[in-house]
């Protein structure tokens, strides 16, 4: 869409020039860009309100005295907003025949989880993660000594099932490779029955000499969303100043002077006389 204006350069002349105008479309496009932008600034600031509160919840789980792993009247209620990484303790025996081991990376290096069935009192089962291993001593019988046959308890946070694998890798029970710790998975390629829907992380107190590294768990949740924030709305301050240029600039556009042409017939005395200089318009 454009306009035409017209520009008077002295008496009796005139010229025109087209002055172009943003299309109705192009205006509907930066204006709903505008709200977006600014909606997903506020969505940001509103996901840090909640990851800060979620971090001080875990904070207070952790640091928190042990407290009994949740009875199996409980299971179909536990979630990971209200549960994982609760301190817990439990007591069993281990069942060391039926380990699996995860592939693992840590600050120890590469190597496995060992996941333990615990059975309890009561004949359920709990998993435990009793900690890392390196890849030489993945054998069962490289570390027989720190697997203790009798009455054990452990201490450690309590963790949700990691369902069907890990980041691009899928778990392969039937070659017994696994990826995530996948409870229900572990439990039916083992013929486990009345397991727990979670696993426990076992802490360093709970570690056996000669047995796997425990303690490793690491709580770290990733904060930027003040960064993001920041950055959806310097984008939509930048897109509200196109928007003004567009739209609201005219006061503020620069002046383009035009000048008679040299050898005018009556350009000395525009120059001398009482409209002497240039014109000025607008651009």
């Amino acid at each position: 869409m454009s306009k035409t204006r017209t520009v008077t350069s002295k008496p009796g002349e005139e010229h025109s020039e087209a002055v172009r105008a943003p299309s109705l479309w192009l205006t509907a496009l930066l204006l709903i860009a505008f709200v977006v932008l600014i909606a997903l600034g506020v969505w940001q600031i509103e996901r840090r309100v909640w990851k800060l509160a979620l971090i001080d919840r875990v904070e207070q789980r952790v640091h928190a005295p042990a407290q009994p792993v949740p009875s199996p009247a409980s299971w179909p209620t536990i979630s990971a907003a209200n549960d994982e990484y609760r301190h817990v303790s439990v007591s069993g025996r281990f069942l060391h025949d039926r380990e699996t081991l995860v592939q693992a990376v840590t600050e120890e290096g590469p190597g496995y989880w060992v996941l333990t069935p615990l059975k309890r009192s009561d004949d359920t089962l709990v998993l435990i993660n009793r900690g890392f291993v390196p890849s030489e001593r993945r054998d069962a019988s490289t570390r027989r000594g720190g697997n203790p046959d009798g009455q054990v308890e452990i201490t450690g946070l309590l963790r949700m099932t990691e369902p069907k694998g890990g980041f691009l890798r899928d778990n392969a029970p039937e070659h017994n490779r696994w990826y995530s710790r996948d409870v229900a998975a572990i439990a039916a390629a083992r013929g486990l029955h009345d397991v727990a829907p979670f696993f426990v992380d076992a802490d360093a107190g709970s570690q056996v000499a000669g047995g796997p590294i425990g303690g490793l768990t690491v709580i770290r949740f990733p904060n930027n969303h003040l960064i993001y924030a920041l950055t959806w709305f310097a984008l939509a301050f930048m897109l509200a100043g196109k928007l003004f240029v567009t739209f609201g600039g005219g006061l503020f556009r620069r002046k383009r002077f035009v000048h008679e042409r040299a050898g005018g017939s009556d350009a000395a005395a525009r120059r001398t006389g009482s409209d002497a200089g240039t014109i000025v318009e607008p651009t």
